[in-house]
């Protein structure tokens, strides 16, 4: 079963619960907020999603503004990033969706639609 990673109050992720909803497709949510996945999760969902690191992040959230990562990232090590990743959920891309052998940053529906239909 997928595992989802949402934040309640995202307009995004709302969107996406409705098109998995629509679509049949059953799922267990996860509060991104609250129960965030930690540094060796992300390690593990990093090197199964295939995606550059920085698509983990979420670069439209007032975190990431705040602390000026868009200029802070391209010198941060890997491992700096997982740690900064791992410290707040609200820096990590949502929804995150997790299946088997894929993972899903963000909500695009022709990417889900190639992965989830």
């Amino acid at each position: 079963m997928l595992k989802v990673y949402c934040y309640n109050k995202c307009t995004t992720c709302k969107k996406a619960l409705k098109w998995l909803d629509d679509n049949g497709i059953e799922y267990e949510l996860a509060d991104i907020k609250a129960d965030h996945p930690d540094e060796k999760t992300l390690r593990k969902y990093y090197a199964v999603s295939g995606l550059p690191l920085k698509r983990f992040f979420n670069t439209s959230g007032i975190p990431y503004r705040e602390m000026g990562l868009a200029k802070k990232l391209p010198d941060m090590s890997e491992d700096e990033q997982f740690a900064l990743l791992a410290t707040d959920g609200m820096l990590v891309k949502h929804p995150l969706v997790i299946g088997d052998g894929f993972v899903l940053t963000g909500f695009k529906e022709d990417e889900w639609k190639e992965k989830l239909l």
